[in-house]
């Protein structure tokens, strides 16, 4: 799994709002035979969700990692 800094994940996460802005001035436009459609909202909301999730887990200095400690009994 690559690593990630804070300031590349801020940078998703602003790449991602400014996506969501521009679907939210227009889905979907023709011009005389041809036509554009925009990515889905469904999916720029999701990657919104996961890159605010990094930048938040980043500022908090959480790598992300667990640690487990276990405890040797006999039973």
């Amino acid at each position: 799994m690559p690593v990630i800094s804070l300031e590349k994940a801020r940078q998703h996460l602003d790449l991602w709002l400014d996506a969501e802005a521009a679907i939210a001035t227009g889905q979907s436009y023709r011009i005389g035979s041809r036509s554009l459609t925009r990515a889905d909202l469904d999916m720029v909301a999701q990657r919104i969700n996961y890159w605010s999730h990094q930048v938040n887990r980043l500022e908090r200095g959480g790598s992300g990692m667990r640690t487990f400690r276990t405890v040797p009994r006999d039973l």
